[in-house]
Formats: C-alpha cells, sequence, structure tokens
C-alpha cells in the first residue's frame, strides 16, 4: 500500500475534466456536494480545449451551434458557484481504500486526494490519433500533417487534403470548406460513416464542385522539402498513383483509447470502457462512478449530452452514498436558484 499524508479532502474525485466532468460539479453542488478534478492535461475542458476547441457542436439543448471551446467556457461558469478544486498536470495512478470507507487517488506525481466518491469522466482515457501506415510519416508531423485541428484559421487560403469517413472527416471538411481554398475528402471506401446530414452536405458540396471526393482510395505516399508538398493517392481498379499538391494533409481517423492505469483498478472494462449501471452509473466497486465516454451500458452513445444526464444520475448516487438515511428532494432550479449566480 502507497503511503500518502494530508491528502486533498472533498466529497467527490473527479477523474477528468471534460464536459460530463465539468456538467457534474454543477449537479453535486447542487446537492451540497464538493467536487475536486483530477486531469493529465495542463487545463481543464478535455477533448473540447485539447482536439477541437474550435469545432460547433450542434447537438447541445438551447444552442443550435456553439463552439467547444466557448462550450467549455460557459461550463466553467455553471461551475465556478460551487467552487471545485483542480489538479492538472497530472495522472490518476493509484486508488486505495480506506478502513473508514474513504477511497484515495494519488497522481503520478504523489498529489493525494481522498473522498467516499470517484467519479471517473475521462472521456477516451489516455488518448492518441490513429495514423495511416505511411512509411515517412513521422517526418511530416507538424509540418504538413497534422491529427487534430485546434485552429481552423491556420487552414485558411490553404489547400487541404482530409482523409477518413467518420464523422470528425466530414464536419471538418463541412467547416473548413469556405476557409480553404481547396479539400479534397478522400475515403477508402465507397460509403461514409458519419451522419446521414453531414454525408449529405459533402455530397451537395461535391456537385457543386466546391470539394472534391474520391471514395475507394487511401493516401499511401507523401512527398517534400522542408514541409509537405504532395500526397499520393492510391485509388482501387487503377495502377498508378494520383499526385495531388497540397500544403496540409489531415488524416482524421479518431483517437485511440488507452485505459492507461484505470485498467488495473479492478473495475469491469468492456473493450476499453468501464462497465456501469444506469440506474446511478456506478461501476462494480461501489462508491466508483463512470460517466461520459469512457464507460458502457447496452444502448450507450457517445455524445456530450448524454454525458450530462449521467453526470446528473451520478451525483445523486454519490449523494445518496454520503447521506444514506437522507431523501433527496428535486428541486427545480427556477424555483431554487443557484448562489452565486
Amino acid at each position: 500500500m502507497t503511503t500518502f499524508s494530508n491528502p486533498i479532502q472533498t466529497d467527490i474525485i473527479i477523474i477528468g475534466s471534460g464536459p460530463a466532468g465539468l456538467f457534474a460539479v454543477f449537479e453535486a453542488g447542487l446537492l451540497g456536494l464538493h467536487c475536486h478534478l483530477i486531469d493529465v492535461l495542463a487545463q481543464p475542458g478535455g477533448q473540447l480545449t485539447e482536439i477541437y476547441p474550435k469545432k460547433p457542436i450542434y447537438d447541445i439543448p438551447g444552442f443550435p451551434s456553439i463552439l467547444a471551446g466557448e462550450l467549455f467556457e460557459n461550463l466553467m461558469l455553471q461551475a465556478a458557484p460551487f467552487k471545485p478544486g483542480f489538479t492538472l498536470g497530472e495522472r490518476a495512478e493509484i486508488i486505495q481504500s480506506t478502513p473508514q470507507g474513504q477511497f484515495v487517488v494519488i497522481t503520478n506525481k504523489g498529489t493525494a486526494h481522498q473522498a467516499p466518491n470517484i467519479a471517473i469522466a475521462g472521456g477516451l482515457g489516455c488518448f492518441e490519433p490513429r495514423k495511416p501506415p505511411i512509411q515517412n510519416i513521422d517526418d511530416f508531423e507538424n509540418n504538413g500533417i497534422e491529427y487534430i485541428i485546434k485552429d481552423p484559421e491556420k487552414y485558411r487560403g490553404k489547400r487541404l487534403v482530409i482523409a477518413g469517413g467518420g464523422d470528425s472527416a466530414l464536419d471538418w471538411a463541412i467547416f473548413l470548406q469556405p476557409i480553404a481554398s481547396e479539400i479534397t475528402l478522400i475515403h477508402r471506401r465507397t460509403t461514409f460513416r458519419g451522419h446521414i446530414d453531414s454525408v449529405n452536405k459533402v455530397l451537395t458540396m461535391e456537385k457543386n464542385k466546391h470539394i472534391r471526393i474520391l471514395t475507394n482510395s487511401e493516401v499511401i505516399q507523401i512527398k517534400g522539402d522542408t514541409s509537405l508538398q504532395k500526397v499520393g493517392i492510391s485509388t482501387e481498379g487503377k495502377e498508378s498513383l494520383l499526385w495531388t499538391d497540397c500544403d496540409y494533409f489531415l488524416p482524421l481517423f479518431g483517437l485511440s483509447p488507452k485505459l492507461g492505469p484505470i485498467a488495473n483498478w479492478g473495475l469491469h472494462i468492456h473493450k476499453s470502457r468501464i462497465e456501469v449501471n444506469t440506474m446511478d452509473f456506478c461501476s462494480n466497486i461501489p462508491g466508483i462512478f463512470a460517466i461520459g465516454d469512457i464507460n458502457h451500458y447496452p444502448g450507450k452513445l457517445k455524445l456530450i449530452l448524454c454525458g450530462f444526464h449521467e453526470a446528473t444520475l451520478m451525483a445523486q448516487g454519490a449523494f445518496k452514498r454520503i447521506n444514506p438515511d437522507t431523501n433527496t428532494v428535486l428541486r427545480y432550479t427556477t424555483v431554487s436558484g443557484i448562489k452565486g449566480f
């Protein structure tokens, strides 16, 4: 057992500070519970700030469209009255139980936290981009090849080749089309996996000659001097490569999740995600909950708005563990208000 001294005391330790974790601060605060968040990233926000801060999101209730970075700022404002604590730039490494029924979470830097509840809201866990198998791809990373789009203005007036068939590739092709000088969208299959509306939009853009789409195709070679200049595209049924001039090649194949230390905590895992009970999203270990993209249950949808719902019920479950003899009474915020607003 790892020894520790003077742990940070709180009601819920939240591992991960993405949208589900931040909204959990608000929901827990309504019940009088205090939260402390741990995140390996240097700033809160998770994927909202680290991967796509300028990407518009369309399925947040009440916001027909909101940039991911703006959603993060709103979530921080919403949580602020409940004064959450943060341990940033540190990875939750070890979980221990105390004889008093508490949990202690110790980070890779030795910071200890203690609480009766843990909510794992680590998104995809420790993630890394899925890279195409191109021999010299490392030579051009951050010099013409990028797997994550943080600042769309970087691509203004540039020639882009985007590879991928899912929502990320489709959404960025749509968003960047008015910004880039030209876009080629490449997919190795004939049909796209993304949302139907997004698929229809890119097909309409192709029909209107706003973008070029190549299916049954993939980038297999790249060339350049000090930076990327060309990509070689292999198309099914054609013997020679199609060489396309470009300033940026964006392989958007998603992220490869890696649970990291979470895999060693005795939790029931299903395909790199934590199995939970949908009553309050508790794991097989009482007092350890999992919310957001990192959990698994029948019918699970990896949507931010689903993470909000999960955070709400998790907070109720955490309250009952701390106050087993107290019945929670649902109070509408329109009636009770929020102290601090």
